[in-house]
């Protein structure tokens, strides 16, 4: 497909841009021919730790997390039929954060079971209540659930520097994880996002068929033999459990399931079978290049991606509101 050629050597570029910058004198700026003597196993130990214990997993975070995000968001825009329509607008991210956050205040650490299941439950419990806050005399009233996703987000949001608070210095430090951070991600957690998302965004791919009928309209679905609330509700689970999997680890990063699939419309096509992988690419592509800024643009400071992702992403909304 000419996506592939297109994004896929785009993403390698962006990758080896990212992985070869560093952002603390702890972690020097590597070149590309060190990354290849790290590939080949050349390296010396101080290379070899840098690649695979800091910034390899960071990049892969961000390739997925990513990746994860805009698919997501392509997924909340095809059941609502809206373009506003994303994880951390709705809530559904303000959510997730708070199931994972209130796990890991339980038992004292982030657990790869139980911190992503939390998680899970919160996006549910979000999906819901903006549901049924959006549902009036039997139809679904978009700018009313959109509304709803905001404010249930800045209820999760408040209830999360609560537990903060109450919880001492021990979680102190999520509150830079609340903004969206990948630099404490380790290889394990990588792998637990990586995998994740790529189950679901192929399980999606494969059914984006389904996500053309449904974006067309439920009764179009129904009559082209589609159970349309039944697809709907296995897509929202879908999008919950992206959403879920990359917020217990990554913290909040908005926008990108916003912005990401609204370009890709624009340049790629609007069928979901393109879509959803282009969106995918163009997602990675994207945090990979807003987690590299965050790690530089205040060298040797470091800024959360989230608010490199919503310094961006914002006025992108204001200018859908607008349109």
């Amino acid at each position: 497909m000419l996506y592939i050629t297109f994004l896929l050597p785009l993403l390698l570029i962006t990758l080896s841009i990212s992985t070869s910058i560093g952002s603390t004198n702890h972690s020097p700026a590597l070149d590309i021919g060190t990354i290849i003597k790290v590939l080949n196993g050349e390296a010396n130990e101080i290379e070899k730790v840098i690649i695979y214990q800091i910034r390899f997993p960071r990049a892969l975070t961000a390739i997925f997390a990513g990746g994860g995000l805009a698919v997501a968001g392509a997924i909340l825009q095809a059941m609502l039929r809206n373009p506003l329509a994303e994880p951390y607008i709705l809530g559904i991210s303000s959510g997730s954060a708070f199931g994972a956050l209130l796990s890991i205040a339980l038992i004292g650490t982030f657990s790869f079971v139980l911190t992503p299941i939390t998680a899970l439950l919160g996006s549910i419990v979000v999906i819901i209540l903006v549901y049924m806050l959006g549902k009036r005399r039997g139809t679904i009233d978009i700018n009313t659930m959109l509304l709803s996703g905001i404010m249930i987000g800045a209820f999760f949001s408040a209830l999360i520097l609560i537990i903060i608070t109450l919880s001492g210095e021990s979680l102190k430090n999520f509150i830079f994880w609340l903004l969206g951070n990948l630099s404490n991600v380790n290889l394990k957690q990588s792998v637990l996002i990586s995998v994740s998302v790529l189950i679901f965004t192929l399980i999606t791919f494969f059914s984006s068929h389904r996500l053309n009928l449904i974006a067309t309209g439920d009764e179009i679905a129904t009559q082209l033999g589609i159970d349309a609330e039944t697809t709907k509700k296995i897509f929202y689970f879908i999008a919950s459990i992206l959403t879920a999997v990359i917020v217990s680890i990554t913290g909040i990063i908005g926008f990108i399931g916003l912005v990401v699939p609204h370009i890709c419309r624009k340049i790629f096509s609007v069928d979901y079978r393109l879509l959803i992988p282009t969106s995918f690419f163009t997602g990675a592509i994207t945090l990979l290049i807003a987690d590299t800024i965050a790690r530089i643009i205040l060298f040797p400071n470091e800024l959360p991606v989230g608010s490199i992702t919503a310094l961006f992403g914002a006025p992108f909304f204001i200018y859908l509101l607008k349109k």
